[in-house]
């Protein structure tokens, strides 16, 4: 498996500025996003305070980012990363179908949109996940429910039904192209039941079920798959220092483990592109010291 210098999660002004700096300084990076980008920046109306792009619209700013990255070759890896393992001299990165390995990673997942809930971090493998793709085969002839933030969550119920018995579906998101009326059809599987449960409270594990607690009514099953965007730096990296959903930062932007660095809103306020891609410069350049200091050991 080729392991990489620096992994670079996130493709918001922070994640770009770190590969920009990353690829200037020749250093073998994997960029892990969204190929379009971030949608917190596309739907910005304008943006006034970046140097160099005066009254801005979101859309306009995107494209740019977008030119740059073709003009300096930088290519875009599509997956979401679930996990990082810091395992020593190496970190481990699971994503949704694949492993990544890298010397270093900068964290540039930005804030999560929305908050763990009641019991999810404490139910986190043990009848919780967050890659359905991952864990998958150990629903063979089960049941699982599958509460989704975005629409593109739905390929993975529908990849999690051809295991599962039963998938519940829950779309977090308006306009979803899932329903039970559609599961008539050949091109949705029967085992998919969507439930408009939209206001999920908490989740309790009890005689190896797992039940979901909602506004809506209660929905069980064997397992619960949470998935968002991104997932909140405090499940996505084992013994991160997080106060207050914020990761811990010195001046150089080192957490406080060894090799891994955060930059943009991850970090704490003020929640400014500009801010998120100075911090992105500059974690990558403390990653770039990081790896020469090892090297010279």
């Amino acid at each position: 498996m080729e392991r990489f210098d620096i992994a670079i999660i996130g493709t918001g002004p922070a994640g770009l500025s770190a590969a920009l700096t990353a690829k200037a300084r020749n250093k073998n990076f994997i960029l892990l996003g969204s190929s379009t980008l971030s949608t917190k920046v596309e739907k910005a109306h304008t943006v006034q305070n970046y140097l160099g792009l005066p009254k801005v619209s979101g859309e306009q700013m995107q494209k740019t980012f977008l030119a740059q990255l073709t003009e300096m070759d930088i290519a875009i890896t599509e997956d979401r990363i679930n996990a990082v393992y810091a395992m020593g001299d190496y970190f481990a990165l699971q994503g949704n179908s694949t492993t990544y390995e890298a010397k270093s990673v900068i964290l540039a997942t930005g804030m999560a949109q929305t908050k763990t809930l009641p019991g999810e971090n404490e139910n986190l493998g043990r009848g919780v996940s967050y890659c359905a793709t991952c864990d998958a085969a150990l629903y063979k002839g089960k049941s699982a429910i599958v509460l989704a933030y975005s629409a593109k969550e739905e390929k993975e119920a529908v990849f999690l039904s051809e295991l599962a018995d039963k998938v519940y579906y829950i779309p977090m998101y308006e306009g979803s192209s899932l329903s039970t009326e559609s599961a008539a059809n050949t091109s949705l599987p029967q085992k998919i039941e969507v439930l408009n449960h939209k206001e999920p409270e908490s989740i309790e594990v009890k005689n190896k079920r797992t039940v979901l607690h909602t506004k809506d009514g209660d929905v069980e099953a064997d397992g619960l798959f949470i998935l968002r965007e991104s997932v909140a730096a405090a499940q996505l990296v084992p013994g991160l220092s997080v106060v207050d959903g914020h990761v811990q930062v010195d001046r150089n932007l080192n957490t406080n483990i060894s090799g891994l660095f955060a930059c943009g809103d991850i970090t704490g306020s003020p929640y400014q592109y500009i801010k998120a891609a100075g911090e992105g410069n500059v974690a990558a350049l403390s990653a770039v010291g990081y790896l020469a200091d090892k090297a010279d050991k």
